[in-house]
């Protein structure tokens, strides 16, 4: 379940960016967003919890709304929303509240639960009612108060919460939502950035030499670095351009985008430890898709360069036999399902 989610909302993501760019038509492009997410809401029926694999498909889920305006997929958050009382883990005693890792209600301050806030806000700012974003501003105002920057000690945090922080900024005009952005970012990077390679481990338990991939290699996850490669392009789209570590996001989201190109196989895709493709062969498809994201968004928004990443994208979108897009994902769709035994709602596979 937790692929199939993740692979919904870096789809929903990528295409979203795809629509400026000449690679595909923007027809092929809605198709392929509608059959991606309407195949999703049809077997999710009722909403689910708000812990991560949920709350990233419906960041996800608002972007394909904000670029169609197909109102059954506001609805669609809307309802897990309230389903979910806007709230993450729901601890009610701060002087309860965790943030290692934890999926029970105390585990308030852990990231895995406050993605959810995202999509609250987004929701909020369609149509402002305070109960939606009264549980982000307690919790993140709780967290901002406390003298801890470790808050974010593993690289998907960079994705779940680093746009929380900016987009509360803008709801709130308050800066120390970007100060404690830079904080806990600062601290992330201690921990687990690789200043030679510019890439990041997972967590700081995968650091080299320490640990290794399977042949020795330092083992860098596609996943891991997808969440932190389009964390921050979602940051930079919001960041103010007054913000004094504005240079810094710009530098390592660059950086980074030079590191991940030579690390593609010659498929198009990127595998599960990226300088150690044996290390578990073939496509990580999350790590594909989240990288496929952020070199979009940075050459639509004019940070990076369009003459020097379009092979990579058209590299990771290549459709050896000519199909479309669309049909390209809908038939690996099919295979996917056929393979798990959940045949595709509507047959046609």
């Amino acid at each position: 379940m937790k692929n199939t989610v993740l692979l919904s909302i870096i789809l929903l993501n990528c295409m979203n960016n795809l629509r400026s760019t000449p690679i595909t038509g923007k027809e092929d492009v809605l198709k392929m967003i509608h059959l991606v997410n309407n195949y999703w809401q049809t077997e999710n029926p009722e909403p689910g919890w708000s812990f991560w694999e949920h709350a990233a498909y419906h960041t996800g889920n608002m972007e394909a709304y904000f670029l169609t305006g197909e109102e059954q997929y506001r609805a669609y958050s809307e309802k897990w929303a309230e389903k979910n009382e806007w709230k993450g883990a729901k601890e009610a005693d701060p002087a309860k509240w965790l943030y290692s890792y934890g999926e029970k209600d105390e585990y308030v301050l852990f990231g895995d639960w406050q993605i959810c806030f995202q999509t609250y806000i987004d929701l909020y700012n369609l149509e402002p009612d305070e109960k939606k974003i009264a549980r982000a501003r307690e919790v993140m105002e709780y967290q901002m108060s406390t003298d801890k920057n470790d808050y974010w000690w593993w690289a998907d945090g960079l994705y779940m919460v680093m746009p929380v922080m900016t987009k509360m900024y803008h709801l709130t005009g308050n800066r120390l939502y970007l100060q404690k952005l830079h904080d806990y970012y600062t601290y992330a990077k201690s921990i687990m950035y690789d200043e030679d390679e510019k890439l990041f481990y997972r967590d700081a338990k995968y650091v080299y030499p320490e640990h290794t991939s399977a042949n020795g290699f330092k083992d860098f996850w596609a996943r891991g670095d997808g969440w932190v490669f389009a964390g921050l392009a979602k940051v930079l789209k919001d960041l103010p351009a007054d913000d004094p570590y504005r240079d810094e996001y710009i530098r390592d989201y660059q950086q980074m985008a030079i590191a991940l190109k030579p690390l593609q196989q010659p498929e198009g895709y990127w595998t599960r430890s990226m300088m150690d493709p044996e290390h578990a062969p073939g496509p990580e498809t999350s790590g594909t898709a989240f990288f496929t994201y952020g070199y979009l968004w940075g050459m639509n928004n004019g940070f990076l360069d369009r003459e020097e990443y379009t092979p990579v994208i058209k590299k990771s979108v290549e459709i050896p036999d000519g199909n479309s897009v669309a049909t390209q994902w809908e038939n690996r769709l099919c295979t996917t399902h056929w393979r798990t035994g959940h045949p595709r709602a509507g047959g046609g596979c």
